[in-house]
Parts: structure tokens; sequence; C-alpha cells
């Protein structure tokens, strides 16, 4: 397994070139992606941020595009949207650990859906994040994964939108709905 220090010198790299304003860069399994924030995207994302704060309040720990370091071989991520437990706090390096992370959603990009689908998956399950909502806005569906295991998901629920996410009994507790979720 790669150091933080292997992670932090790559990502100081990527800060010293020129990345177009509006791309999100993430390093998976020690290949470099990026991909740009589209306005679907974009809508998706604040759909699913405002529906955790009306849950859990405006201060809840909350996150988009925010690096978080995962388990396994260079994996710096930078979740769509990522929830921390209730009290989580950054660690040394004023980084969330993927320890506190209870809820993950990506929103699907065509360039880099192997990703979400596949590598993110696996690490997300290894790290034992309890809820992945993957929001797919060319198939206009949603893959719900839940009950981490060895480095899968045990359920893998498929919703398709304008159908309301159930996941009231998971540690979020809130139906998702995917009403006025953008197509693309």
């Amino acid at each position: 397994m790669a150091s933080s220090s292997e992670l932090d010198d790559m990502f100081e790299r990527l800060e010293q070139m020129h990345i177009p304003e509006g791309y999100k860069v993430e390093i998976v399994e020690g290949d470099v992606f990026m991909a740009p924030q589209r306005d679907v995207h974009w809508q998706t994302i604040r759909r699913i941020v405002r529906a955790l704060e009306d849950r859990f309040g405006w201060d809840a720990p909350v996150t988009s595009d925010v690096r978080i370091d995962f388990p396994g071989e260079l994996n710096g991520f930078a979740p769509d949207v990522a929830k921390m437990t209730d009290g989580a706090e950054k660690d040394q390096r004023g980084r969330w650990r993927y320890q506190d992370v209870e809820f993950v959603a990506e929103v699907i990009s065509k360039g880099t859906a192997a990703n979400d689908y596949g590598a993110k998956k696996v690490v997300y399950a290894t790290a034992g994040i309890p809820v992945y909502v993957i929001a797919d806005p060319y198939l206009g569906r949603c893959r719900v994964f839940t009950h981490p295991q060895d480095g899968d998901y045990k359920i893998d629920l498929t919703v398709t939108y304008g159908m309301p996410v159930d996941l009231t009994d998971t540690v979020v507790g809130i139906t998702l709905s995917t009403e006025d979720f953008p197509r693309d």
C-alpha cells in the first residue's frame, strides 16, 4: 500500500499544473482522472446535498468535491457528495478520514463512469462506507449499494429517476426524491 505522502506528492504536482476551471481531479488506484463539472452534474449534487441538509441541518458534515484518502493503492477521491458521521473531525492534516464517511454519492460522467461502478465501488465497500449511491443522468437511474462486506456490497438496488430512493433503513435515514434529477 502506498503512503499518504506519495499521494500528497502526486496532488502537489497536479496543483502546479494548469487544470481548467470547472474540472475535478481525482487519483484512482494511482491513475489521474479529470472530469468536467457539467450543469446536470451540479444540479443532481445540489439536490442530494439539500436532502442531507434537510435531514441533518446546515452544520452537518457534508462535503462535495473534497479530497478524502481511501484505503488501497493511491486512492485520493473527491466524492461528489460525502456525509461524515456526526461529531467527525478532520485529521492532523486537515482532511476528513474515510473511517468517518457514512454516505457517498457519485454522479456519473461519461469519462469516469467505469471508476464509479468499478474501482471506487470496491474501495468504498472495502472502506466500509455504509451507503453508496450512483446517480446516472444518462440512463436516468440511481444504483444504491448498502451493507458492505469483504470488498463488495451485499445489497445492490436500481431505482429509475422519478421513483424515491428509500434510505430510511440506513444510517442516513432519508428518502431521496429523484423526480427532479436532470437527465443528460
